[in-house]
């Protein structure tokens, strides 16, 4: 199945259920959405894709939120909190010191738990639903747990989520928990988890709704949507470039879709079509490593460590589909240092968008290729922020200024803030 751009709108199968089928983009198989429980193709092991008859224009969609473009998912409704609708934030103060004709941050962190997870969620876990499964389960770095973990809670349904011991925020383990998850530490990397939860689920003991799960990413795809929405609506055109944090890569993948779906219902040219532009930490950066050295595959790396957290994954499961994206849209992809994440996350508080480390890679990505001359002075650009300042408050504490101790008199008070 060819993921290009350009590529027509495919023709409905008779596996097909309301217009709605799962296709392998590797070797093309097509598969019924909702009869079996499938994340990989059964002829390749290759990734699935939620494919569509009739991929909508912007006409098709009205309400507010996730559930606003239910014509581009595959149910009408879903398990919802509610979630999407999240700011497109103007931050005039750091478009100015960055040096782009148009700045705007998407701030994700404003979903219900916190980051853009609860978009895939409220579409996963309804599908988990229509499947009949009993118990739901992850692997995570923090923000997936907390995510599946609310929406399994609101579904009614048993959740299980495998978390690396010692290297997840402790914000984001107290929402898995109060929402009633079972979690386990796994004495491994965040891959290590995703590989016992693959295994689990192969084995039938659970419902994996990690982005493998092809579903999770169609609620993710409305991050595309709302951006071009908005942006259109405030200057009468789309964005030059949007700008992403990468770590197992389901948004990249996500926002590319929803564009060749634009593409090929006709409500998008290929010519508008925003450049998708990843950023990893340098610590955990195999898609950077990928797209530098042309290769059509990630390699997976063992060893990873940043102080972004959510990002600090060595196999991108989504590579397959995120590079296509990047490359289809003449988008780049590179790596930064944590204290380049550290210097962007005050940036964003400094304007007062507050973002956990991962979230602020996007423009601490932005400014190094603004500096390298990648990224031109009269591009509009959007950064994505994925995850709220809360999620790792250890890492905002540490980034923020220190408390000043003062005397317990208004005068003493004054006299200090005099100095």
């Amino acid at each position: 199945m060819s993921l290009e751009l350009t590529a027509p709108a495919p023709e409905e199968p008779s596996v097909a259920a309301d217009g709605t089928w799962l296709e392998c983009i590797a070797c093309g198989a097509q598969f019924a959405p909702f009869e079996d429980v499938r994340y990989t193709c059964d002829d390749c092991d290759g990734l699935l894709e939620v494919r569509y008859a009739s991929p909508p224009t912007w006409d098709d969609f009205e309400g507010r939120g996730v559930w606003r473009y239910n014509a581009a998912l595959p149910f009408e409704e879903g398990v919802s909190l509610p979630e999407g609708a999240t700011p497109l934030h103007e931050v005039p103060r750091l478009e100015a010191d960055v040096g782009v004709e148009t700045l705007r941050v998407k701030h994700e962190g404003m979903n219900p738990t916190g980051s853009f997870k609860d978009r895939g969620m409220t579409v996963g876990v309804r599908v988990a639903k229509e499947l009949g499964v009993g118990r739901l389960a992850c692997a995570s770095t923090g923000n997936t747990s907390a995510a599946l973990a609310a929406y399994g809670a609101r579904g009614g349904m048993e959740t299980l989520v495998l978390l690396p011991a010692g290297k997840v925020a402790a914000g984001k383990i107290a929402q898995a928990s109060l929402h009633d998850a079972r979690i386990l530490e796994v004495d491994g990397n965040f891959d290590s988890c995703l590989d016992i939860v693959q295994d689990l689920a192969a084995r039938g003991e659970a419902y994996l709704l990690n982005s493998l799960n092809p579903f999770r990413l169609e609620g993710q795809k409305t991050i595309g949507l709302e951006i071009l929405e908005e942006f259109h609506e405030d200057y009468g055109s789309y964005p030059d470039r949007i700008v992403l944090p990468v770590g197992n890569a389901g948004n990249t993948s996500a926002l590319y879709k929803a564009f060749r779906e634009l593409v090929q219902s006709g409500a998008l040219d290929v010519d508008d079509v925003p450049k998708l532009t990843g950023v990893q930490a340098e610590g955990a950066a195999p898609m950077v490593e990928a797209i530098e050295n042309g290769w059509d595959e990630t390699r997976r790396w063992d060893d990873v460590e940043t102080r972004a957290t959510a990002i600090r994954i060595g196999n991108p499961v989504n590579a397959p589909k995120a590079l296509p994206g990047i490359r289809e849209t003449d988008g780049t992809a590179v790596a930064v240092s944590d204290e380049e994440i550290t210097a962007a996350q005050r940036d964003l508080a400094a304007e007062g968008v507050g973002v956990e480390p991962a979230s602020a890679a996007s423009v601490a990505g932005l400014r190094k290729l603004r500096a390298e001359g990648v990224v031109d002075a009269d591009e509009q650009v959007v950064c994505l922020t994925t995850g709220h300042l809360l999620k790792d408050p250890d890492a905002a504490f540490e980034a923020g200024d220190d408390p000043e101790p003062v005397p317990n008199d208004t005068e003493a008070v004054l006299e200090h803030l005099a100095e």
